[in-house]
């Protein structure tokens, strides 16, 4: 998978390696040691509280050990006064497929159907503690591979369903965020508080399907309807 750079994305460029867990986080890190001010992560053209739209999301479920250890982050950093993600809210985000009232039940339908024919296995993935972008503090995950895997699956899906990707595969940049920047603020005290989180250990995550839901956004926290469930293949040994 070639990956791409783009001054939109964050990081911009990619990690020299995308299985490399180190070269990943120390990535991220040196792309948030590069921003001088973060910025108001809610105040986003094109986005309300009435606005509904689908997205190909990986929750993670609140028994996994990963939402405990981001609870105990969120604690550490409530100073700063982020908008947390609730226990329930932890996700991956992958790709937006469209707003409500531009894709009808029957594209809809067919997306999900050729989605299931073409998923991958089953995969693992490790959230190393903790790092931060422009807009939200977050965790950094490896390997991308598999997720790069899956997000090119679910494209191919979309295309043949009349819903072409509105980002290739190459610019996507996993993470797991924790708590959203509701103000623009200077990011060195950011910096300070996360250096000491960031000896914390990696958690691992298993990813064992993936859904389409209507998300939307409430106040300062975004929401979701599930959609569909579609579980990934047997996880490879």
């Amino acid at each position: 998978m070639h990956l791409l750079s783009d001054p939109g994305a964050f990081p911009p460029t990619p990690p020299p390696s995308v299985t490399d867990l180190d070269a990943i986080a120390e990535h991220d890190w040196a792309a948030f040691d590069a921003v001088d001010e973060m910025i108001n992560h809610w105040d986003r053209p094109g986005w309300s509280d009435s606005t509904r739209a689908y997205y190909w999301m990986i929750t993670v479920p609140p028994e996994e050990p990963l939402v405990s250890q981001a609870q105990d982050c969120q604690r550490q950093l409530s100073h700063l006064g982020f908008d947390e993600i609730a226990e329930d809210g932890l996700h991956l985000t992958l790709a937006r497929v469209g707003l409500v009232g531009e894709v009808n039940s029957g594209q809809l339908d067919h997306l999900v159907s050729a989605a299931t024919e073409s998923l991958p296995a089953a995969f693992s993935l490790v959230a190393v503690p903790l790092t931060a972008s422009r807009g939200a503090l977050r965790y950094s995950v490896g390997p991308w591979n598999p997720v790069l895997e899956l997000h090119a699956s679910l494209s191919l899906a979309g295309v043949q369903s009349g819903l072409p990707p509105r980002k290739p595969t190459g610019l996507l940049r996993p993470h797991i965020g924790i708590a959203y920047s509701n103000r623009r603020r200077s990011s060195v005290p950011v910096r300070e508080a996360l250096g000491p989180l960031r000896q914390m250990p990696p958690v691992s995550v298993t990813i064992s399907d993936v859904h389409l839901v209507e998300l939307r956004r409430e106040r300062r926290a975004y929401q979701w309807r599930i959609v569909h469930i579609l579980p990934l293949g047997p996880q490879q040994r």
